[in-house]
């Protein structure tokens, strides 16, 4: 193998390799060599077939095998005997002849053309003065969820009379269609609350009116869009049986509601509340502590950027933008600026991300921070859990999907690089309210090393940039299928 540089501007490097022809040759001939004996061709007992025969008939597809690994040797070859690293990845270009060199009468030539990584030391992480609002959970925030969690846990007690909107009407039903029973059709005991849209149109309406001790025939059909194919739009009934009406009280904050939640007593609960706020305020503390400390590393740190990887960044961000503009959700700071205005506005943008994710990697690669094929696996199975029924198509996606893993693997790292940064930073407490804590007005675009989508204008005061707070995975949710939906009289199902 040959290598020569054949340029050097800044960032970017090309470098042309060189494999002989009668290299490719020897270790074509090699390879057939090697599997001759373990072919099974009609005519010829197993590992007798002649080298010439296999030659004859798979020369060219081996010598395809040969060509793709030493144009993959040539790539790591060229940066490894000129001691650089790529800053993205590398394009092959400028390939030879392959025909010719298929027929063996040809050198296999190509360029490598990428953008090494910029040449810097990062800042010492220990000098680092970081700041974290910090707020506690006060008792009137307690309260409140409290109040929260009461109103959306109604409670209801007998009533005598007919069933009205709103009261809840406990009933045996037996779905059917054309006379016979169905799947997921049957129930005991089930609760029906009038007006709540549960269940699907016309089971509600027509149990208005009826009381306890009532017998009745509701006709329905379901849906065409139903989740169930073979009920969907079919025409049905439920003969219903209603057992019991209720209606609606004031829901008392009391250890009943905590038991109805699964808790032991009232004092249970507003501690499992506290500690939910406060769980909260550690993300919110977390992540603005996250923007102080990408402010302190984007000041201290300037270097040139790789070309290639800024304008993909660059690339990516105006996309975004245009789609926004083109949907009627233009930023209202773009709101009357020219074009080229906007550009240099995101170019910047574009600029930070970069230099941020570089900064991030290389302080990830020098303190020796990485991610365990544990940790993703783990991501992988979080992402299946999201797909209840299809778990085996997702995990088949990901094992299919290199480039999908890289995308759970990314800001799994970042995040990892992060909090060992905040673990040796100078990191400041400093208390807020939770108003503050909570506001937005430093809340920035998402963007790691990669391109990601601009924050909703509302969320943000001035454009800046800094990495994800959490990256999508964008190409399996674009490939993944959808969950199917199950299928009781519900009008859908969780």
């Amino acid at each position: 193998m040959q290598i020569v540089e054949k340029s050097a501007e800044g960032l970017s490097r090309v470098y042309g390799v060189t494999f002989a022809a009668s290299l490719i040759a020897t270790r074509t001939d090699a390879k057939i060599a090697e599997l001759a004996p373990q072919l099974n061709i009609k005519g010829f007992r197993k590992g007798k077939v002649p080298v010439v025969h296999v030659k004859r008939m798979y020369g060219k597809s081996i010598m395809g095998d040969v060509v793709n690994e030493l144009v993959q040797e040539g790539v790591e070859g060229a940066m490894t005997s000129n001691g650089v690293r790529a800053a993205s990845q590398p394009d092959v270009t400028n390939l030879g002849k392959l025909a010719e060199v298929m027929d063996g009468k040809a050198d296999l030539t190509f360029d490598v053309e990428l953008d090494i990584m910029p040449d810097f030391t990062p800042a010492d992480i220990q000098a680092l003065s970081v700041t974290r609002p910090v707020a506690e959970a006060t008792d009137a925030e307690i309260d409140e969820a409290l109040a929260e969690i009461a109103k959306q846990s109604p409670s209801y007690e007998a009533k005598k009379g007919k069933a009205a909107d709103g009261d809840a009407v406990v009933c045996n039903f037996v779905g059917k269609i054309n006379g016979v029973e169905f799947d997921g059709g049957k129930a005991d005991g089930s609760t029906v609350v009038l007006g709540s849209n549960t269940y699907i149109p016309g089971f509600e309406e027509q149990l208005v009116g009826v009381k306890a001790g009532d017998e009745k025939v509701l006709n329905v059909t379901f849906p065409a869009e139903y989740g169930v194919p073979s009920l969907a739009g079919q025409a049905a009934t439920f003969d219903v049986t209603v057992v019991e009406v209720k209606k609606p009280v004031e829901t008392k904050i009391d250890d009943e509601l905590a038991k109805n939640l699964g808790l032991s007593d009232l004092a249970t609960l507003k501690e499992a509340i506290k500690k939910n706020i406060e769980d909260q305020f550690a993300a919110l503390s977390r992540q603005k502590a996250k923007r102080s400390l990408l402010d302190a590393l984007d000041a201290t740190h300037s270097f040139d950027l790789p070309p290639k990887m800024l304008a993909a960044e660059f690339d990516a961000i105006w996309a975004q933008v245009t789609q926004d503009k083109a949907a009627g959700n233009e930023d209202p700071e773009d709101a009357g600026k020219s074009e080229d205005e906007l550009k240099a506005d995101y170019m910047k943008i574009a600029e930070r991300r970069v230099r941020l994710g570089l900064v991030l990697a290389e302080l990830g690669r020098v303190n020796g921070v990485e991610v365990k094929d544990e940790e993703v696996a783990r991501a992988i199975q979080a992402e299946a859990a999201r797909f209840p029924g299809q778990e085996r198509q997702v995990y088949e996606f990901f094992q299919k999907n290199p480039n999908a893993v890289a995308s759970l693997r990314a800001p799994l790292y970042e995040e990892k690089v992060v909090d060992f940064v905040l673990q040796m930073a100078k990191v400041e407490d400093v208390k807020v309210s939770r108003a503050e804590l909570e506001s937005e007005d430093e809340v920035a675009p998402a963007a790691d090393a990669k391109p990601a989508k601009k924050a909703p204008a509302k969320a943000k005061a001035k454009k800046e940039a800094a990495p994800a707070e959490e990256a999508p995975v964008e190409a399996a949710a674009e490939e993944k299928p959808a969950p199917k939906k199950k299928a009781p009289a519900k009008k859908k199902a969780d």
